[in-house]
C-alpha cells in the first residue's frame, strides 16, 4: 500500500511538472516571436474588412434607391405645394371677379347712355375692373361700370403719374419744349418716345428736378387729392403723399407711390387736357335740366400754359399708336392715351386713361383693373374695344394715322381681351418700362414700323362673334348727337399727327373732306 501511495504521488508530481514545462516553452515562444502574433492580426483585419466591404456593396444600393425615393418624394410635394398656390391665387382671382360682377349688377344705371353702357360691360367682361366713360367737355358720365370702384375706391396710379409729371416738367421749364431729351447729360430719350413707352428714368429725373412741393402742387391742381363735386353720395377724395426727400420723390414720379386716385379723377384730369386746361365737376344727368345741359361747370381754370398740353399730345398719340398703350388703337380714329402697371401690397394694378378724337374730343375713357386682370395692359384693350364700338358716334370724317409697330395694329387692336395671353405673347406685347420694376418682362423689338390697315366690317364682325367675354343685351334709347365745337382744330390735329409721322419717317396722306 505505501509502495502504491508513493507511487501515484510521483506520477501526479511528474505530470504536473510536464504541464508547466509545456506552459512555459508556449510562452517564451510568443515572447522570441512577437512578429508571427503581429503577421496574423492584419490577416484577420483584413479579413473583417473584406466583410464589411461586402456588407456595404450589398447595402449600397438600398441607400441609393431611399435617397432617390426622398428626392422624388420632395420634388413632389414641391409641386403639389406650387399647383396648390396656382389653385389658391386662380380661386382668389375667380372670388374678386365674381365680387365686381355682384358690384356692377348693383349699379345704378339711372341718367346713363344705355348703349354706351352695353360696350363698357361687354369690354370688360367677367373681369375685374372699373370704366368710367365721359364727355370731356360738358363733364356728362355716359356710364359708370362698377360704380363702386369708380367714384369710392382709390387705386395706386402708376405710370398715369408721368402726365402730372410732365405737365409739371413742361410748366417748370425743366424739359425744355425745342429739346425734351436736354432733361439731363446722360439722357437720351426725348418726352415723345419717353410718353409713348412709358420710360421710368426719363420721368424720375423730371419730378427730382421739378421737387415735391411743386410735384404736389401740380397733382392738386389737377385735381387728384380732391373731390370732383359729382351728384352721387360717398365720393372718395383720394390723397395725395405728406413728405417725401431723396430718390422717394423722383420715384413717386413715375410710379404715383402714396397716391391714391378714382376712375373718376383720371377722368377728369385728361379731360382738362382734352378740354384746353379747365378741370369740370362730373355729373350723371339724373333730372331733365340735367339733360340738356350743355355748358359744363368749371371747377378751375389750370395755371398751366396752354403749350405743356399740346407737348404732351404727340407722346399719348404715340402711346395707342406704336408703344405701351397699343392695345387701344383704333384704326378709324386718333386717341391719345397713357398706360398704367405697377403692383401695390403685392397685388397687380392696371390703368388706362384716354380721349379721343383728337381733333373734337369727345369721349375720356378711363379703365382700371386689378389683380392678374391689372397686367399686360389689359385696361388698354378694354379701353379700345370701347372706342371700336363708339366709332360710329365720332365724326364721319376720316383721319389721318400716324405710324405703327411691324406687328398688325388690327391684331393688336382686336385681340380678345377675355382670354389669356401665353407667356411669349406676354413678352411680345410688352415694349415699355412700367412692369420692368415689378416683374421680368422682356421687351418687344418695336424698330420696324408699317402704317396700319383699317379693319373691314366682316373681321369686325367676325371678331365679335368669336369673343368669350359674358355679354348683355339692353334697350337703346332713340337720341341725337349734337355736333360740339372743336377745341383742338382739325388743322392742329392734323399738324401733331403730321409731326409724329415725321419723327418716324412716314409720308403723310392728304386728309379728305
Amino acid at each position: 500500500m505505501f509502495f502504491i501511495h508513493h507511487s501515484a504521488r510521483f506520477f501526479t508530481i511528474t505530470i504536473l511538472l510536464i504541464a508547466i514545462i509545456l506552459t512555459n516553452q508556449t510562452a517564451t515562444g510568443a515572447t522570441r516571436h512577437p512578429a508571427k502574433a503581429k503577421a496574423n492580426a492584419p490577416a484577420k483585419a483584413q479579413g473583417r474588412s473584406r466583410s464589411q466591404s461586402r456588407a456595404e456593396k450589398r447595402q449600397a444600393p438600398a441607400r441609393s434607391n431611399r435617397a432617390e425615393r426622398l428626392r422624388a418624394e420632395a420634388r413632389r410635394r414641391a409641386e403639389a405645394a406650387r399647383l396648390a398656390a396656382i389653385a389658391r391665387q386662380r380661386a382668389l382671382e375667380e372670388a374678386r371677379r365674381n365680387q365686381v360682377q355682384a358690384m356692377i349688377d348693383k349699379d345704378d344705371t339711372t341718367g346713363e347712355d344705355l348703349e354706351i353702357r352695353r360696350m363698357a360691360v361687354n369690354a370688360l367682361g367677367h373681369h375685374a375692373g372699373t370704366v368710367v366713360v365721359m364727355d370731356p367737355k360738358t363733364g356728362r358720365i355716359y356710364t359708370a361700370v362698377n360704380q363702386q370702384w369708380a367714384f369710392r375706391e382709390g387705386f395706386k396710379p402708376c405710370s398715369t403719374i408721368k402726365l402730372v409729371t410732365g405737365l409739371a416738367g413742361l410748366n417748370e421749364k425743366v424739359i425744355e419744349p425745342a429739346n425734351t431729351a436736354a432733361i439731363s447729360d446722360s439722357n437720351k430719350v426725348d418726352l415723345t418716345s419717353a410718353l409713348a413707352h412709358s420710360k421710368n428714368e426719363y420721368f424720375q429725373q423730371v419730378g427730382g428736378q421739378v421737387g415735391f412741393n411743386k410735384m404736389i402742387s401740380y397733382a392738386r391742381q389737377l385735381g387728384l387729392g380732391e373731390k370732383t363735386g359729382i351728384n352721387i353720395k360717398n365720393e372718395f377724395q383720394g390723397s395725395v403723399p405728406k413728405l417725401k426727400s431723396g430718390f422717394a420723390v423722383n420715384h413717386m414720379s413715375s410710379h404715383g407711390d402714396d397716391f391714391k386716385v378714382t376712375a373718376l379723377q383720371l377722368a377728369t384730369l385728361v379731360s382738362a387736357m382734352a378740354n384746353g386746361g379747365k378741370l369740370i365737376t362730373p355729373f350723371v344727368p339724373r333730372t331733365p335740366q340735367d339733360e340738356t345741359r350743355s355748358a359744363p361747370k368749371i371747377r378751375r381754370s389750370l395755371s398751366i400754359d396752354a403749350d405743356a398740353f399740346e407737348h404732351m399730345v404727340p407722346g399719348m398719340i404715340g402711346s395707342v399708336s406704336y408703344g405701351s398703350g397699343r392695345k387701344a388703337f383704333d384704326p378709324k380714329e386718333v386717341i391719345a392715351g397713357k398706360t398704367g402697371t405697377c403692383t401695390e401690397h403685392g397685388d397687380w394694378v392696371g390703368l388706362f386713361t384716354s380721349y379721343a378724337p383728337i381733333n373734337n374730343p369727345k369721349f375720356a375713357v378711363v379703365v382700371i383693373a386689378q389683380g392678374d386682370d391689372g397686367r399686360n395692359h389689359f385696361p388698354a384693350a378694354v379701353a379700345g374695344r370701347i372706342y371700336r364700338n363708339l366709332d360710329g358716334r365720332f365724326d364721319a370724317r376720316p383721319q389721318e394715322q400716324v405710324a405703327t409697330t411691324s406687328k398688325s395694329q388690327t391684331e393688336i387692336a382686336n385681340q380678345e381681351v377675355g382670354t389669356s395671353l401665353s407667356p411669349a405673347e406676354q413678352d411680345s406685347t410688352e415694349a415699355d418700362d412700367e412692369e420692368a420694376d415689378d416683374a421680368d418682362n422682356n421687351s418687344a423689338n418695336n424698330t420696324a414700323r408699317q402704317v396700319a390697315k383699317p379693319v373691314t366690317n366682316q373681321e369686325f364682325t367676325r371678331k365679335i362673334s368669336d369673343s368669350k367675354v359674358k355679354r348683355i343685351l339692353m334697350p337703346i334709347p332713340n337720341r341725337t348727337v349734337q355736333a360740339a365745337k372743336p377745341v383742338i382744330t382739325a388743322n392742329k390735329a392734323i399738324m401733331l399727327t403730321a409731326a409724329v409721322n415725321a419723327r418716324l419717317g412716314v409720308p403723310n396722306r392728304r386728309v379728305s373732306d
